[in-house]
């Protein structure tokens, strides 16, 4: 799960596992596997690296 800004400044957190796509048209807008979109203040870029944080964290071997 990672957390993104909406653009009404509200965090939530996100399924990374939901994520279909990302796009900057200039917003960044990332597209779930439900059809479902949203807008969001981090660049595509920071959502990436957010979701490669994550997923690192996630796996990473103790």
């Amino acid at each position: 799960m990672i957390e993104v800004t909406k653009m009404s400044n509200i965090k939530i957190t996100l399924n990374d596992d939901l994520i279909e796509t990302i796009e900057e048209t200039p917003d960044t807008v990332i597209t779930l596997t439900t059809g479902k979109k949203l807008i969001v203040k981090e660049s595509r870029q920071e959502v990436f690296n957010l979701v490669k944080l994550y997923k690192k964290e996630l796996y990473k071997q103790d």
